[in-house]
C-alpha cells in the first residue's frame, strides 16, 4: 500500500508551508524605494490632479504618500505638463520630503519622456502608443516592410530615453494595456494576451541591446481573466529569455464601490499568491487615497505584509454564546492601532481554539455570560461577558504588546 502525496506531506509537517514562495527578480530602484523580490511588495497610486496645476498636484502627491502610497505616479500629456513637474519636485523637497515620482507618458511621447525623466525616478511608457501613427481605416494587413519599418521608427524614438535613463540610473515602466494595443499586434496576434506580452518583449528587447536593466513590466486589463492570463504569459516568456525583471500588478478601470475593490483583489491577490507581482496599485474610481488601504488589504491577506492587525472571527451560528458582531467591533475599536497582531474572537467553544490556533489572542465563550481569554492555543483566564474586552487588552499589556493609540 503506498501513501498518497497529501498523507506524505501530513506525516512530513503538522502543517502546510504556506508562505508564498516569489518569482526572483531583479532589483530595480525608484527614487529611495526599491521594487523586486528582495524587497517587500509595493504600494503605490496615481494623483488624479491636473499636472499643471503645480499646487494642486503636490499636495495630491503629498496627501497619497501620507496614508502609504510609496510611490506616486502623475500623468504628462504635454511638455508643459513635463516642466511642471520639475517645480511639483522642487516643492516636495522644500515644503514637504522627496516622495519617488513616475511620470505617465502616453501618445508620442519621446520628447515629453526626456523631458519630464529629468525631474522623477521613473517614466512610465505604453507601448502600444508610444509612437503613435494615424492609420488607413481601410488597411487590412501589414506587410513584413511596413512592420520592420515601424520597429526602426520605434528603436529610432525610443533609444535617446533609454540612453538617459541609464545614464542616469532612472526606471522605466513598459506599461502594456489591453484596450491600447497597436495596431500592428492587433493586426498580428488579436486582442489576446499573446498580443499584450508581444508588445512588452519588443520594447525589453531593445532596451537589452542597449544594456538597459532597469525595467518593470505591467500586462494591465480592465478585466481579470484577461489580466491574469497576461501577466502568467508575461512572467513565463520573461524568464525563458534570461530576463527577471519586476511586474507592477493591476486591474485597470476596476471601477468603484465593493465590485471595484473585489474585482482588483481577484487579479491581483491571485497572482501574489501565485508569486508574481513585485508592486500593485489598485485603480478605483473614487478619491486615490481609498486604493491604499485596499493595496494593504490584499498584501496582509495573503501573507506578504503585515501592516495592522489581523482579525479571525467566525460567522456565528446557534451556538454563539454572545452577540458576535457586537464583541467583534468592540474588539477592532480597542485595537485597531496595533499592528503585527493576530486576534481571534470565536462565538463558542467547540471549534473555537482549533480554528484560531495561529492567532496570538483569543477570545471564546465559555458559557452564558462568561468568556475564555487565549494566548495562543493557552487558556489564561476566564472572565464575565462584559469584562472581556478590557481583560483582552491588559493581557495583551501583559505581554508587552500594547501601544497607546494616537491622540
Amino acid at each position: 500500500m503506498t501513501l498518497t502525496q497529501a498523507q506524505k506531506l501530513s506525516q512530513s509537517s503538522s502543517r502546510y508551508d504556506t508562505q508564498v514562495c516569489r518569482r526572483k527578480t531583479c532589483t530595480v530602484n525608484v527614487g529611495d524605494i526599491s521594487i523586486g523580490s528582495d524587497h517587500p511588495v509595493r504600494v503605490q497610486s496615481m494623483i488624479n490632479e491636473d499636472t499643471l496645476d503645480v499646487e494642486a498636484a503636490t499636495e495630491g502627491i503629498i496627501r497619497l504618500h501620507k496614508v502609504g502610497s510609496e510611490i506616486v505616479r502623475l500623468t504628462v500629456p504635454s511638455l508643459a505638463h513635463a516642466k511642471a513637474v520639475g517645480e511639483i519636485r522642487k516643492r516636495l523637497k522644500d515644503n514637504y520630503q522627496p516622495v519617488p515620482l513616475v511620470a505617465d507618458v502616453h501618445h508620442n511621447g519621446m520628447k515629453i519622456a526626456l523631458e519630464v525623466a529629468k525631474h522623477v525616478d521613473k517614466v512610465r511608457i505604453n507601448p502600444g502608443l508610444f509612437v503613435f501613427e494615424k492609420t488607413d481605416p481601410n488597411r487590412t494587413e501589414f506587410s513584413s516592410q511596413d512592420i520592420t519599418e515601424i520597429g526602426e521608427l520605434i528603436i529610432k524614438r525610443f533609444k535617446p530615453l533609454v540612453n538617459f535613463l541609464k545614464e542616469h540610473d532612472k526606471a522605466l515602466r513598459i506599461g502594456v494595456n489591453h484596450g491600447s494595443l497597436a495596431e500592428r499586434m492587433l493586426f498580428s496576434y488579436g486582442d489576446t494576451p499573446l498580443g499584450m506580452v508581444e508588445s512588452a518583449m519588443e520594447f525589453i528587447r531593445i532596451c537589452d541591446s542597449l544594456d538597459f536593466h532597469n525595467i518593470v513590466v505591467s500586462m494591465k486589463a480592465s478585466r481579470a481573466p484577461v489580466m491574469l492570463a497576461a501577466y502568467r504569459l508575461m512572467s513565463d516568456t520573461m524568464d525563458k529569455e534570461g530576463f527577471n525583471y519586476p511586474l507592477h500588478l493591476g486591474v485597470t478601470e476596476a471601477g468603484d464601490g465593493d465590485y471595484g475593490r473585489i474585482k482588483s483583489t481577484a487579479g491581483i491577490a491571485t497572482l501574489l499568491t501565485e508569486g508574481l507581482g513585485d508592486t500593485i496599485r489598485v485603480s478605483l474610481t473614487e478619491a486615490p487615497e481609498k486604493e491604499i488601504p485596499v493595496c494593504y488589504s490584499i498584501l496582509q491577506a495573503v501573507g506578504l505584509r503585515k501592516t495592522m492587525v489581523e482579525y479571525i472571527s467566525c460567522p456565528s451560528c446557534g451556538r454563539t454564546l454572545f452577540n458576535l458582531e457586537d464583541v467583534v467591533k468592540k474588539v477592532r475599536e480597542a485595537t485597531f492601532h496595533l499592528t503585527g497582531l493576530d486576534i481571534a474572537v470565536m462565538g463558542c467553544i467547540v471549534n473555537g481554539p482549533g480554528e484560531m490556533a495561529d492567532a496570538d489572542y483569543g477570545y471564546v465563550g465559555k458559557g452564558p455570560g462568561v468568556i475564555a481569554l487565549y494566548r495562543g492555543r493557552t487558556e489564561i483566564r476566564k472572565v464575565p461577558e462584559d469584562e472581556g474586552v478590557d481583560a483582552l487588552i491588559q493581557l495583551i499589556k501583559e505581554d508587552g504588546n500594547w501601544v497607546e493609540p494616537p491622540a
